[in-house]
């Protein structure tokens, strides 16, 4: 299919568009690549497609499979913060990725959840630790002095006087410990989880050009 003038000015019109979107969510010479990028894929698409009678209707379809400027902004700006996430491990990329991700469904909100609860977890360890030394009568592994069957692991205030604390100051390598192996595993499923969604995107955008 060869584009007439009509035919550039509509795709010029949706890369304008598309360039305005993309400056939402990324720095300039980001944008200025992204554009290259998808201008790229739709025009191979275009050079790609069968000549018909109405190349105007053509060109709207493949548009509209590529979809809005607005929407492929943000899935642009998604994929390169997964990107981002995966190959650099950073935290606060990979939670930036995550929140991203898994907020746009059902799914991704239990996934987003159960990651966040092994941060909270890995955290809570860390700041007992850490607390321990500095409240050494609040903090610690609590039983009951009657000998009943409850144990907790917390910071009480006031100090408790029905309860006393088993574990002493082995507490802080103990919470140092489980708050380490809890971050690295949370952190490690985060990545994981990310890379897979980063390949089954791949994929579907593989089979939807070469579709």
């Amino acid at each position: 299919m060869q584009l007439t003038e009509t035919g550039e000015s509509r795709i010029n019109g949706y890369l304008f568009v598309l360039e305005r979107s993309l400056k939402t969510f990324l720095p300039g010479d980001a944008v200025r690549d992204a554009v290259r990028e998808i201008e790229s894929h739709l025009r191979e698409r275009i050079a790609g497609a069968a000549a018909g009678p109405d190349d105007r209707v053509a060109l709207e379809k493949i548009l509209a499979e590529l979809g809005p400027p607005l929407r492929v902004a943000q899935a642009y700006s998604s994929e390169r913060t997964v990107d981002e996430a995966v190959v650099t491990g950073k935290i606060v990329s990979v939670l930036s990725a995550l929140w991203r991700v898994t907020a746009r469904t059902m799914v991704g909100f239990w996934v987003a959840l159960g990651i966040s609860v092994g941060y909270t977890l890995g955290a809570s360890f860390l700041f007992l630790a850490i607390m321990k030394p500095i409240f050494p009568a609040n903090v610690g592994f609590w039983a009951a002095n009657d000998g009943g069957f409850g144990r907790d692991l917390a910071m009480k205030f006031p100090t408790p006087t029905r309860e006393h604390d088993v574990a002493g100051y082995w507490l802080i390598p103990v919470c140092v410990i489980l708050g380490t192996l809890a971050l690295r595993a949370t952190h490690g499923l985060a990545r994981r989880f990310l890379a897979r969604w980063r390949e089954r995107r791949t994929l579907a955008q593989t089979d939807r050009f070469v579709g």
